[in-house]
């Protein structure tokens, strides 16, 4: 029999950064919380300190802060009919696992999306006609806009002391920053990075072609900071070990730095580690969560009753856990009917390599997460997809985020992968290559989507959860499109040549493409077609909520977390100043 815990008014399942943004402002509105996280306590003292943290092979190539797959995992498969396999290792996106979650080994690249996203089915059929884009394309409205989010995205910008150059306040294009984005209410709270000599580069290519280049927007915090929550930010040291890592200066903003330490203060939080949540209990009849059941560090079944309960996991352990709790209708690729699982999305990103065959000092070494120079031409609102047979986009930017030794070792086509040849090579290019990256949008697919494995279970005997992707025709022509644009760029930067990286014919979960999974919880305005309304309360059970980046419809061509921390405080807003004290569904079905 389970072990059960005095009831809560809230119990939220996760450690990272949402649970952190409801932890902290549900218990300073005075409602006791407790945030229930699988992985192990982590603080920037003594977890992220150096030299211990700068450890390439253990962090970096045995993923010590992600998720382990040998207790929870996935099966994957490129398409129906195919037999799904286990992911037996972490290869296409990296999981954190442990108190802060995936932000803490984010690269901090902060990026808003363009108001036409939120709206994206309506403008599609405004702007181009309801015929430009086939049924295979289902792409959804979120039914919240970019208007009604962008004070809690200014909020989320204070709280993590995001570094940029405004290129739109109030409907003023600014000099210096991205002309195609939806227009603040406030600039920056910080300035934004220094340039590098990779983006000096290429940000002089770009020009020269007619682009705006501008400085990515950053969480690597570019000068002493107090956030609004009294929270202590220091300067970046440009130590090129942010993806994969945690900093140890107090500068990247994770939720140890900026949220938690407010959240811990206050006695009606409370955060349990060591705990696997398995599944939200869940009355049938009454249609309402009565809490969780977890195990706990003891190998322990508990139960955690709560009024309330939130799920603020990782994107794909969203829908598995409402799948495996039985709350909500599973999808149905066949039929394409139920919501629960629909419309998976992920990033569609290529890249090109410019070498300079040792003609410019890089100093790759140099680097930050968030570290580069961008344009926004070929996002999906900044240019006329007419005749194009596709809808999306995204952004171009040469990052400089480290050379370290082990993964850092450009070489061009055609060079041997081992031996003295490719020694050589790597000591020529090492110093003096130059990386573009397109970071490209994901629409949904009928055939995308997230289930239930029927053979295969965790250690917890229950069924893992099954992941079906592959690059959509609409993407690949996105991507073909766009990547030709940058081949473009690579050329104007005067290089000795070229390698360009094309998307593959089909989607792999081998190698490491991006950690920016969605989709499978989805927001919307109809039950039939998703599974939380615009404040991101289940249809299922009006004290059911989910956070994250499985809550979008599609995925823009953008990092997602600028989006995920708005939308919590939006859901956080909602839940405070018209839920808790009044429970009931704020949506009518």
């Amino acid at each position: 029999m389970a072990v059960r815990m005095r009831p809560v008014d809230v119990a939220l399942v996760g450690g990272g950064l949402t649970a952190a943004i409801l932890g902290r402002e549900l218990a300073e509105a005075g409602y006791t919380v407790v945030a229930l996280e699988r992985g192990q306590m982590r603080d920037t003292v003594p977890d992220f300190q150096s030299p211990t943290m700068h450890d390439e092979l253990k962090y970096d190539v045995r993923y010590a802060l992600m998720q382990d797959p040998s207790i929870q995992t996935l099966t994957f498969r490129n398409f129906v009919g195919q037999q799904a396999l286990p992911m037996r290792q972490l290869g296409s996106f990296l999981p954190g696992e442990g108190v802060g979650g995936g932000a803490v080994h984010w690269n901090g690249q902060y990026w808003r999306f363009q108001p036409e996203w939120f709206r994206l089915r309506s403008w599609v059929n405004e702007k181009y006609g309801q015929s430009h884009l086939g049924p295979e394309v289902t792409i959804q409205d979120w039914g919240v806009t970019y208007d009604e989010l962008e004070p809690f995205y200014t909020f989320a910008d204070k709280v993590l002391g995001i570094g940029g150059a405004t290129g739109n306040l109030k409907g003023q294009i600014q000099e210096g920053g991205n002309p195609f984005e939806g227009p603040r209410s406030e600039p920056y709270p910080n300035p934004p990075m220094k340039k590098s000599h990779s983006g000096h580069l290429f940000g002089q290519a770009a020009a020269s072609l007619g682009y705006k280049p501008f400085p990515v927007p950053s969480a690597n915090v570019t000068r002493p900071y107090t956030n609004p929550y009294g929270a202590e930010l220091k300067p970046c040291m440009y130590c090129g070990f942010c993806e994969r890592f945690g900093c140890e200066h107090f500068a990247k903003a994770s939720p140890q730095v900026c949220i938690l330490p407010s959240a811990m203060a206050n006695k009606n939080f409370e955060l349990r580690t060591r705990a696997y949540v398995t599944r939200v209990e869940y009355n049938r009849q009454a249609k309402v969560a009565t809490g969780v059941t977890y195990i706990d560090a003891q190998g322990r079944e508990v139960f955690q009753p709560a009024n309330m309960v939130v799920l603020c996991a990782f994107a794909h352990h969203n829908p598995i856990l409402m799948l495996q709790s039985g709350i909500g209708e599973p999808y149905n690729p066949e039929t394409r009917i139920g919501t629960v699982g629909r419309n998976y999305t992920y990033q569609t990103m290529t890249g090109v390599n410019v070498f300079y065959e040792g003609d410019k000092r890089i100093n790759p070494f140099m680097g930050a997460g968030a570290l580069g120079t961008a344009i926004d031409e070929f996002n999906n609102g900044s240019f006329d997809h007419s005749g194009l047979g596709f809808i999306g986009g995204g952004y171009v930017a040469a990052y400089q985020t480290s050379g370290r030794p082990i993964y850092h070792h450009p070489v061009p086509e055609g060079t041997p992968r081992w031996g003295l040849e490719w020694k050589r090579a790597v000591a020529r290019h090492y110093n003096s290559t130059v990386s573009i990256s397109f970071h490209g949008s994901s629409v949904p697919h009928p055939n995308n989507y997230i289930g239930l494995d029927r053979t295969y279970t965790d250690a917890f005997g229950q069924p893992l959860g099954m992941l079906t992707f592959d690059f959509p025709h609409n993407d690949r022509l996105m991507a073909r499109h766009i990547t030709g644009k940058v081949v473009e760029i690579a050329k104007a930067m005067g290089g000795n040549r070229i390698s360009v990286g094309w998307l593959d014919d089909h989607y792999s979960i081998v190698p490491y493409q991006t950690t920016h999974n969605s989709g499978g919880t989805i927001m919307g305005t109809d039950p039939k077609t998703s599974v939380v309304n615009r404040y991101l309360q289940s249809w299922d059970a009006h004290n059911l909520w989910v956070m994250g980046a499985s809550v979008f419809p599609q995925n823009a061509g953008y990092n997602p977390t600028a989006t995920v921390a708005a939308l919590t405080y939006w859901a956080a807003d909602a839940m405070i100043k018209q839920y808790l004290n009044n429970p009931r569904p704020l949506v009518q079905a």
